[in-house]
């Protein structure tokens, strides 16, 4: 008993957490308290040598570069003329190059920007600027993406668009009635008591439209419809019941569940 406490892992979670091992010792969530004891908290320090803080970033063209004259760096011999930057890699050029010779693949797409190589042309910002001075654009244009105009409120209490469409169906329904008179009256056939009109018979209605048919009731026990009747009416009169259940079909649009019966949905946008 007396090796198990003076053990360094005898204070360990040790067994719920993994076996025994070194970084228990320094990990906080495997250790436990003593009792009676103050929890000793700290950290090692690293090895001899170690150096402490961020590293420093290598910045070209400082103030040492520019009190050294340079050094032939940034500047030239010659003068302050500005070097051109070296131009970059056209990845997009690359890519449409390799599409045209049929790769597919991004293994393929690889290897083709590994052994060919299309630069960008270099960007001058003076040559840009005698281009765009150049264009003579008019003095009222106006550069962006044009704004949706706004809906008309009046036409929306005034029920227009309702009203145009009901013009566009109408005109719609009356054109096809035309085409089907003017179908029926070419296919009808030519006699002398034919007058280009063909008649529906009961046939041809029920071929179209079947007349509606209620549903049988639902079946019930023969006590439940003979002796056992209601002992309790919720109602006072037949006129409050039938405006509840007329108040009832329309609430159910607003409630989920097979009957409309549950709770209220939550509103869309």
């Amino acid at each position: 008993m007396a090796a198990q406490v003076d053990s360094p892992f005898a204070y360990t979670a040790t067994g719920l957490l993994g076996d025994q091992r070194p970084s228990m010792l320094q990990n906080e969530l495997h250790l436990r308290n003593k009792v009676g004891q103050v929890k000793s908290r700290g950290y090692h320090l690293p090895v001899k040598g170690f150096t402490y803080g961020l590293p420093n970033d290598r910045r070209q063209n400082t103030a040492a570069d520019a009190l050294r004259g340079w050094s032939g760096t940034y500047l030239p011999k010659g003068g302050a003329t500005r070097t051109k930057a070296a131009s970059e890699r056209d990845f997009m050029g690359l890519n449409r190059a390799a599409a045209s010779d049929g790769l597919v693949k991004a293994e393929e797409y690889a290897d083709y920007r590994a052994t060919h190589d299309i630069r960008r042309l270099p960007f001058d910002k003076k040559e840009m600027a005698g281009k765009m001075r150049s264009r003579r654009l008019p003095p009222t244009m106006v550069f962006g993406i044009q704004s949706r105009p706004s809906t008309p409120i009046f036409d929306l209490i005034e029920h227009k668009y309702q009203d145009r469409w009901l013009k566009e169906r109408h005109s719609h329904l009356s054109a096809n009635r035309s085409a089907e008179s003017k179908r029926r009256a070419m296919s009808a056939p030519v006699g002398p008591r034919s007058h280009g009109i063909v008649y529906e018979t009961r046939a041809s209605l029920l071929r179209h439209y079947q007349n509606p048919v209620d549903p049988p009731p639902l079946w019930q026990l023969p006590r439940f419809t003979k002796s056992a009747k209601p002992k309790i009416e919720s109602f006072r009169t037949e006129t409050q019941k039938s405006s509840a259940f007329l108040h009832m079909e329309t609430d159910r649009i607003a409630r989920q569940g097979d009957f409309g019966t549950g709770v209220y949905e939550i509103p869309k946008n």
